[in-house]
């Protein structure tokens, strides 16, 4: 019998079997990569493969490798978070980025309420996903233990403390916060308040550790009238802002944990009658494109969002291939870029 195939017939396995005169299960392994097979019968098989140009069904591939190729993109957040925030879509476009070489298929997902939260925890425990990536983690997020539960590999971008056990990967939170407080203080700012990011979050909280860090290295405790927390949004930051000028009409400068907060205080000091940075210095976090288009630009500290999505890839990945290997804890540095609001 002929093993060429007649026109608009889809190859089969058996007839790259019959090509290559090996059985059938050595075909399926050496198309899934399996172990087990001699050098001469997988040189064999994959001349088989294409001449016949043989595409393997990926239903059928993923009985045998118990594998979906495809990973989630998870985002405990809203999509007006998701669409005002410039952080989450340098995250996205460093993870597609680095998938783009790759067969698997990302899935995004919010999880916004509970009842997105129990879809999530059903779709996770189906194995309908080889992994997940969690972004935006708070400290009583319920996610990050149930996905450890669930033995499905998983890497957070950001963590829940400084004792996460799972695969992360974050900026030096701590390290720029200080970096941009410490800039202010050494150009003659007596008032450097805060707004800081919600503090059931490791990156608020590490945030403002490091506006204190830089006001005990110039020799001072910060006072902590001047800390003004809030939710990383814009009107956050106005609000806060707002709350900071009641209390210390004499503030000269202001440490915001993110450029949309930042953008947000800039607004409320210009309704109150302060120049920046004249009266008032303003630093930001992220260097996101917020920080280029505000009047005047905003001086920020530069994080490397994207390299944040490709590397919890990359770590993502490798934990699929191999779930045995040790968890990663990565911290990638952080730059003060000045512009003009100090």
């Amino acid at each position: 019998m002929s093993s060429r195939r007649r026109p608009g017939q889809r190859p089969t396995l058996e007839a790259v079997a019959r090509l290559a005169g090996v059985g059938r299960g050595t075909v399926s392994r050496v198309v899934n990569g399996a172990p087990g097979v001699s050098a001469k019968a997988r040189a064999a098989v994959e001349a088989a493969v294409a001449e016949l140009n043989y595409v393997p069904n990926p239903a059928a591939r993923s009985l045998v490798t118990s594998r979906t190729d495809s990973i989630a993109l998870v985002i405990p957040e809203s999509e007006s978070r998701l669409a005002a925030e410039p952080y989450f879509s340098a995250v996205i476009r460093g993870v597609s980025t680095e998938l783009a070489g790759t067969d698997m298929q990302l899935l995004l997902i919010l999880v916004r309420n509970q009842r997105e939260l129990d879809r999530l925890t059903r779709f996770v425990e189906a194995h309908r996903v080889d992994g997940v990536l969690l972004v935006s983690v708070h400290r009583d997020d319920p996610l990050p233990a149930f996905l450890e539960k669930a033995q499905i590999p998983t890497v957070l971008a950001g963590r829940r403390s400084a004792d996460e056990p799972l695969s992360h990967v974050h900026s030096d939170n701590v390290g720029g916060a200080a970096l941009a407080v410490r800039h202010l203080l050494d150009q003659g700012r007596r008032t450097v308040a805060t707004i800081t990011g919600p503090l059931d979050m490791d990156v608020g909280h590490s945030r403002l550790q490091g506006w204190r860090d830089a006001h005990r290295d110039h020799g001072g405790e910060p006072l902590e009238s001047l800390v003004a927390p809030a939710d990383f949004t814009e009107e956050g930051g106005r609000a806060a802002m707002r709350e900071l000028l009641g209390r210390h009409p004499d503030i000269d400068a202001v440490f915001a944990a993110s450029d949309v907060m930042a953008a947000g205080a800039m607004t409320e000091l210009r309704e109150h009658g302060r120049r920046v940075p004249e009266d008032v210095a303003v630093i930001g976090f992220d260097d996101s494109i917020i920080a280029r288009h505000t009047v005047p630009p905003l001086t920020s500290v530069s994080q490397p969002s994207e390299d944040i999505g490709r590397t919890i890839t990359r770590l993502l990945l490798d934990e699929i291939n191999d779930p045995n290997r040790p968890r990663h804890r990565l911290m990638l540095p952080t730059t003060l870029t000045h512009r003009q609001t100090t």
